[in-house]
């Protein structure tokens, strides 16, 4: 499977969450609402989520292995800093 399109929304500086990104996969398949986070040590990747009646967040969409997630995270965190760095 390859990313073939990464589209940033609200690009933010002031809080944890720094970006909101749109994905497509072999140009036939979209993700929305993936989160850029700030870690204490690293920014990561969060996946689109819903509510639970109990309280807790539960991925609504995922990678399965961590091929595909690693892809992913180097991907769109490259990308990500490439768009907030000033050249």
């Amino acid at each position: 499977m390859r990313i073939t399109d990464v589209k940033f929304r609200h690009l933010q500086d002031d809080s944890k969450l720094k970006a909101l990104v749109s994905v497509t996969f072999d140009d036939v398949f979209a993700v929305h609402d993936i989160k850029v986070i700030e870690g204490h040590d690293r920014l990561f990747l969060a996946m689109p989520s819903r509510r639970m009646p109990d309280g807790k967040y539960r991925d609504i969409v995922h990678p399965i292995g961590s091929e595909l997630r690693d892809a992913l995270e180097t991907r769109v965190i490259t990308e990500y800093l490439n768009a907030t760095t000033p050249q």
